[in-house]
């Protein structure tokens, strides 16, 4: 388990939580408040505060929630610091 790991930042272990909760897409709907909500339980279940997570509206189109969906995607192409960078924005 990648949270016995003590070499292993939290906040980069919850990232990867996050980008696959988001990308094995469960519901027809919400994928990404569900995944969003399950990081900041991982997070407060650990001890950490939760991410904030662009400090912003990701629900609607803008410019906060393009620049998630841009860090998803990085997230895919195997860089996560993109998102890293995003969810303690």
């Amino acid at each position: 388990m990648q949270l016995a790991n003590p070499d292993a930042p939290l906040d980069a272990i919850a990232a990867r939580f996050h980008h696959r909760m988001v990308s094995i897409h469960p519901f027809p709907n919400g994928n990404g408040r569900h995944a969003r909500l399950a990081t900041d339980l991982l997070l407060e279940a650990n001890g950490a505060e939760p991410f904030s997570w662009g400090r912003a509206d990701l629900k609607h189109e803008g410019a906060a929630r393009e620049r998630y969906i841009a860090a998803l995607r990085a997230a895919d192409a195997r860089d996560a610091a993109p998102l890293l960078a995003f969810v303690r924005n």
